[in-house]
């Protein structure tokens, strides 16, 4: 058969897409076994919109938690609002992203908007999902090992103008920020330096715990770290979910920005860093936001200045003028005082030069006479001493000596008072009351020889 014929015979036997898809739609519809199932699964990018639910219901390899199935779910308005008071009534939790949950699906085959699983209802006791689970576990742990606020502690500098960057070089995120850094209405001036990271897949922490390590390694380079990702779906978030990269953060030596997806979506990270912002733009806006803090302030400071000196200065020419006013009126004041003190001691000179001489010449006459006194006194002791010592003259006297019936003995004009002092021979005059007597020494005997 030709080619041609046999391409022909094909055309006459397809069928429009829409008339497949009714098939498929007639199969999957219809066949008991797709219809009120029990499915077990994890939600995720869950969404209300008009009162709908909608949402991903994923599965995940339990060892390398590679996502290994996904399909599109939804609940409509009228069954939502009674399942999701049930869910949260039991669990305590808003039915949500991130859970791991048992619903009851019916496979929907549309032939414009695909397949879709109509949940019709869920079991509460199936309680949180196991990427929930797993953040709440990271979060008890790293509260239990006293970390999960460290990074929050630390202080921030005025103007955090040295910006260590973590993100995908080409993101959108990360040209947002950029863009918001630096055209700031205010004019600040930052350096911000980008460590890439890959931002999604199953190496995402890896990676980003290498750029932290190589942020380290400079931190006193840095005054802080900004860890951006744009938006995605939340599923793709889950590698934020990590206790390695949670405890790096919550221990970085300085502080750490996370602005990762939307204002919806929330990781681990965003419990641990010192501050979490729900966009990468609006990372940028709270570093500018603390820059214009800072300028205002300064402006503050120097307005506040400029105030003081103008009061000061207004207050010195008011004294100063207070000053100039009173200066003649004090300068004669003070020359008035002045001169009636002058009078006052020239009008006083004659009285206290009298009442001196008068003071000086009574103590010169009491001086006077208490000298007179004194030299009486005196005189009077020095004639009794006098007398004394002639009383003791005429007493102690040689004549009286002898009138007492003693004698004197003279060898050449000394009196002799031991016999060691004469020799045989010598002559001595002996006197007595009445007369002398001269006589030669014949021999001498002393005291020690009787």
């Amino acid at each position: 058969m030709p080619q041609t014929l046999f391409y022909d015979s094909i055309a006459d036997q397809a069928v429009p897409l829409s008339v497949f898809n009714g098939r498929i739609k007639e199969t999957l519809n219809y066949q008991e076994e797709l219809q009120g199932q029990w499915v077990k699964a994890e939600t995720s990018d869950v969404q209300v919109r008009k009162g709908h639910c909608y949402m991903e219901l994923i599965e995940k390899n339990p060892d390398t938690g590679v996502t290994i199935a996904r399909v599109q779910a939804l609940i409509w308005a009228n069954v939502f609002v009674g399942l999701n008071a049930n869910f949260t009534s039991v669990t305590g939790q808003t039915f949500a992203s991130g859970m791991k949950v048992m619903v009851k699906v019916s496979a929907n085959f549309h032939e414009q908007f695909g397949l879709k699983l109509v949940i019709s209802d869920i079991n509460p006791e199936f309680t949180l999902g196991d990427m929930a689970r797993q953040r709440r576990e990271i979060i008890e742990r790293l509260t239990r090992e006293g970390v999960i606020d460290m990074n929050k502690t630390l202080p921030w500098p005025a103007v955090p103008q040295r910006i260590a960057i973590i993100s995908a070089a080409g993101a959108a995120g990360f040209g947002d920020f950029m863009n918001q850094l630096e055209n700031n209405s205010y004019g600040l001036k930052f350096y911000p330096c980008l460590f890439t990271a890959m931002m999604q897949g199953a190496k995402t922490a890896p990676s980003i715990l290498s750029a932290l390590e190589r942020i380290n390694a400079h931190s006193d380079l840095f005054d802080c770290v900004v860890v951006i990702r744009g938006g995605g779906s939340t599923s793709d978030l889950n590698s934020f979910d990590n206790y390695e990269l949670a405890a790096t953060i919550a221990q970085f030596p300085i502080p750490v920005i996370v602005g990762i997806g939307h204002e919806r979506d929330v990781t681990v990270l965003d419990y641990v860093a010192a501050m979490r912002v729900k966009t990468p733009t609006a990372a940028a806006e709270y570093l500018i936001q603390r820059g214009s803090d800072a300028l205002a302030h300064l402006t503050e400071l120097g307005n506040a200045i400029i105030s003081t000196a103008r009061d000061m200065v207004a207050r010195s020419r008011e004294q100063l003028a207070y000053y100039a006013s009173i200066i003649p009126s004090t300068a004669r004041r003070i020359m008035d005082t002045s001169k009636l003190r002058l009078d006052h001691f020239q009008q006083n000179i004659p009285l206290s030069v009298g009442n001196r001489l008068g003071s000086e010449r009574t103590r010169l006459e009491h001086r006077v006479e208490n000298i007179r006194d004194n030299v009486a006194r005196i005189m009077m002791q020095e004639k009794m001493r006098l007398d004394a010592l002639n009383d003791k003259v005429t007493l102690l006297s040689p004549r009286n000596i002898l009138n007492r019936g003693y004698s004197l003995t003279v060898h050449n004009g000394q009196y002799i008072t031991d016999a060691t002092q004469l020799q045989p021979g010598d002559v001595i005059t002996t006197h007595f009351r009445d007369g002398s007597a001269r006589a030669v020494v014949q021999s001498t005997k002393g005291r020690d020889a009787q």
